[in-house]
């Protein structure tokens, strides 16, 4: 039988521009179009996507699926095992926000259905989808910005506990919502292209990077107040590390999308790690050192 890309979507659960995605990364080889240049598939094709989505559950990258014609069938039932052990968990997390709710006096609040509803549309394998779209998409043409955030892309996924807290599944549901953001991605398009497009040497922008860090958390955990007298020549020394005056310092931070920050600070809830995390201490502190020394501007 032949479906359109718009009936297999119906027939799978899969968004239409997931299906397009993996037929474009090819996943999902290409086998037939109308006379208009429509896609069209078949069963085989309908059984071939519940396995990606399966393998993409398990953390199983798209190269590998890609070369699964030549897997034993002993690799199969592996990951097959393996597949079966994420539903588990997925149940877990379901369980785990019906616990919550239902712990609660009285029906359920909207929220509380609306966490449901989502959890069942953002399992590990959309959430994959989307750190794959946002990379491609923020990284852009630029060769540099790409592999950056691609060795990124590991800590920008967090793994949600089994039994995950309610706060830890609404950071879950954001972090989803703000890798999706169209106007995100394009915002951190622009704000970088300047400073992936430069030559430069990474190795002693890092050593630079840390030199301001050391400089900043040292002041934050001694208790120097930000836009005391004490502060000023440690934020001249750091203004002298970067190369910048107290002016263009401000323009970068008054530029800066305070969800790129946002971000990290969800997968720390997820990870149930602590936050505010050092780099965020230290240029928090040379932000507020900034604003609140005399003459600057707000």
């Amino acid at each position: 039988m032949s479906y359109t890309i718009g009936r297999l979507a119906k027939l799978t659960g899969l968004p239409v521009k997931t299906i397009r995605f993996y037929s474009d990364a090819g996943v999902l080889p290409e086998r037939e179009r109308t006379p208009a240049g429509y896609r069209i598939y078949g069963d085989e094709d309908r059984a071939r996507l519940e396995l990606i989505r399966t393998l993409r559950e398990i953390g199983v990258d798209l190269a590998t699926i890609r070369s699964l014609g030549d897997r034993r069938l002993r690799d199969v039932l592996d990951l097959h095992l393996k597949a079966v052990e994420t539903q588990l968990k997925s149940l877990q997390r379901t369980r785990a926000v019906l616990r919550a709710t239902l712990a609660r006096d009285g029906d359920p609040a909207e929220e509380d259905l609306q966490r449901l509803h989502a959890l069942g549309r953002v399992g590990a394998a959309e959430m994959e989808l989307l750190l794959d779209e946002f990379v491609d998409e923020v990284g852009g043409d630029i060769e540099a910005r790409h592999e950056w955030l691609t060795n990124l892309r590991d800590a920008m996924l967090p793994e949600l506990p089994e039994e995950p807290t309610a706060a830890q599944l609404d950071a879950w549901l954001e972090l989803a919502e703000l890798l999706a953001d169209e106007d995100h991605r394009e915002s951190l398009r622009r704000q970088s292209r300047d400073f992936w497009s430069e030559e430069r040497d990474f190795d002693a922008w890092h050593e630079l990077n840390a030199q301001v860090m050391r400089e900043a958390l040292t002041a934050a955990r001694a208790g120097v107040e930000p836009g005391s007298p004490e502060s000023e020549p440690i934020l001249d020394r750091i203004l002298g590390l970067l190369g910048q005056s107290r002016e263009e310092m401000l323009r970068v931070f008054d530029e800066h999308d305070p969800r790129a920050a946002r971000l990290w600070e969800l997968v720390a809830i997820i990870e149930d790690r602590p936050w505010p995390s050092e780099p965020t201490i230290a240029y928090g502190w040379i932000e507020a050192t900034l604003r609140q020394l005399p003459g600057a501007r707000s």
